[in-house]
């Protein structure tokens, strides 16, 4: 099941560790079967607040994202971006395909208290 790297990261101003990150990430998760499917693109905020930025890299798996996130490669590039820009970061498993919401909506009525 595809899993992803999803992080919001806040605006920075341009810095020299930024743009030798930018550079050098893709060399840390194409190995794990990773990939760009978004960044450096704007978007569109619908509710709420979202200032920043979006960055989202798919991968096979989970295991082949934590595998990523754990390297040694990506953590010896991690602090010329974490120096200069605050952010959040996650990995998260996708829904495998033919999901139904349908079904966690009614496994979440079935837990409700009866009336």
């Amino acid at each position: 099941m595809t899993a992803y790297a999803i992080a919001h990261l806040q605006d920075a101003a341009p810095h020299p560790e930024i743009a030798e990150y930018i550079e050098r990430i893709t060399g840390t998760f194409e190995p794990f079967g990773g990939r760009f499917l978004v960044h450096a693109t704007q978007h569109e905020v619908k509710e709420g607040r979202w200032p920043g930025n979006v960055v989202v890299i798919g991968f096979p798996g989970i295991d082949r994202a934590r595998a990523w996130w754990d390297s040694p490669a990506y953590p010896e590039i991690a602090p010329l971006r974490a120096r200069h820009i605050e952010g959040d970061i996650i990995l998260v498993e996708g829904v495998p395909d033919g999901y139904d919401p349908t079904s966690t909506a009614r496994a979440m009525r079935d837990a409700l208290p009866a009336d």
